[in-house]
């Protein structure tokens, strides 16, 4: 744990003034920024970030949900370095590259997928946006001219781009952007048992008129952690197909293990038309997304050569070599060191720490968990403000980085992760809560 004095002597005060002068760091209101202690990182190491005064924190959100396998990792490292001696970009607008090619093809031993297709980009956001570009001109592309909305669900998150908002719900200071965002039809969020069957029923309803759905299946993230049991997704996919409605499934956040399997996809027996995959792409080391579609979607576009059926839509980085070689070293870690065998093992170790440590505290509401993907929604007492940034304060100044959403606390631990720093997780949020806890009754 740091002291009083330690803030005193920082050397990263010297750096928090400086990142504010020149750096507009995004979810952040920059004019509090300063005095909400940021960390400054400067090195990591395993599964620790080190900040410019030599501390250590446990990254227990892996970095925003990105980092898998941990940082500094030997062959992911050496992928980069190895590449680098290659080349570090050449475009994917009319050309390819090897790497590229290799990683397409791993990718596609391991997604839901026959014959899977990748048009790559460099985050979610953007892979979301071009999956709704992708449905809404595969069916122009075949004279259809109707299917011109969407279905998604309350409590969405699907990026912060103008198309990825609107398919999203609210929150987030989105509300000021709704001029701009198009209309779409809205289920219920998954804190609703009905909202499947809800879903299933505007599909119906609505077909003719729907150019996709879009869901993320099983776990809503960016809502606090919000689940709905596998089983009850296959009705979706059965109305989807039924119809004759296009299904993109979101897995920037619950792909590459993090819910158990690979792909969350697989746990609800879904297979989607089209797949978005981001943030645990290249293991957290570079920027990369992609849009994944089904042979159907892509032979769509086919015709001929600048013709209208083409799919214009492409990014200068568009599948880089870099990120490329990285994803490729990725994929092939995650068989040589049995990931998911950890992952399972770890999310019963983490489930069990929960319900003896967390769970009885009399301030938590309630504990969301499926694999290693872990929402703690705290109940403050009235007239209680920013407990989840109170609680998150006390745990970096014990060493555990984590970041709220709202009240609700998110553990996000990289796949790797030790038994003993899922203890040290776990014991450290007990410890902030009641930390938090009992100065909010002593204020009293």
């Amino acid at each position: 744990m740091f002291n009083d004095s330690d803030q005193v002597t920082s050397i990263a005060d010297g750096w928090i003034a400086r990142d504010e002068e020149v750096v507009w760091h995004g979810f952040t209101q920059m004019a509090t920024y300063a005095s909400n202690s940021p960390i400054i990182v400067e090195r990591a190491e395993g599964r620790e970030l080190i900040d410019v005064d030599g501390r250590r924190y446990l990254d227990a959100i892996s970095s925003l949900w990105v980092t898998t396998l941990g940082h500094r990792v030997p062959e992911l490292d050496a992928a980069l370095r190895q590449q680098i001696d290659l080349v570090a970009h050449s475009t994917l607008l009319g050309n390819g590259n090897r790497t590229t090619i290799e990683f397409a093809e791993a990718l596609a031993q391991v997604v839901p997928f026959e014959q899977p297709h990748f048009l790559f980009a460099s985050d979610g956001a953007a892979a979301v946006e071009q999956a709704l570009k992708i449905a809404f001109q595969f069916w122009t592309n075949q004279g259809i001219t109707t299917r011109q909305s969407y279905l998604a669900f309350g409590g969405a998150y699907h990026g912060d781009t103008l198309g990825s908002l609107s398919v999203g719900a609210g929150g987030f200071g989105t509300e000021v952007f709704d001029p701009l965002r198009f209309r779409v039809l809205r289920a219920p969020s998954y804190e609703d048992p009905n909202c499947i069957e809800v879903a299933c029923a505007l599909i119906a309803e609505h077909a003719q008129e729907l150019a996709a759905v879009i869901i993320e299946p099983l776990v809503q993230g960016a809502a606090g952690m919000q689940m709905r049991p596998a089983a009850e997704f296959a009705a979706l996919g059965q109305a989807c197909a039924e119809h004759d409605v296009l299904l993109i499934c979101d897995e920037v956040a619950t792909g590459f293990g993090r819910t158990g399997t690979m792909f969350a996809s697989e746990q609800c027996g879904l297979r989607p038309d089209m797949m978005v995959i981001g943030k645990g792409i290249t293991g957290g080391y570079l920027p990369l997304a992609a849009t994944v579609a089904n042979q159907r979607v892509y032979e769509a576009f086919l015709g001929e050569d600048l013709g209208e059926r083409t799919l214009y839509h492409g990014h200068s980085y568009s599948g880089n070599p870099l990120a490329a070689a990285v994803g490729l070293a990725h994929l092939q870690l995650f068989d040589s060191l049995d990931v998911m065998s950890n992952v399972n093992q770890r999310a019963i170790q983490l489930q069990g720490l929960l319900q003896t440590h967390v769970e009885p505290l009399s301030v938590v509401q309630s504990i969301r968990q499926q694999g290693l993907m872990v929402g703690v929604e705290l109940a403050p007492p009235e007239g209680a403000v920013r407990w989840g940034r109170k609680v998150t304060a006390e745990s970096v100044n014990r060493g555990v980085l984590i970041r709220p959403l709202g009240d609700v606390m998110v553990l996000m631990p990289i796949l790797t992760s030790t038994p003993e720093e899922i203890t040290r997780m776990v014991l450290t949020l007990a410890a902030s809560i009641t930390a938090v806890a009992q100065a909010e009754q002593n204020r009293e």
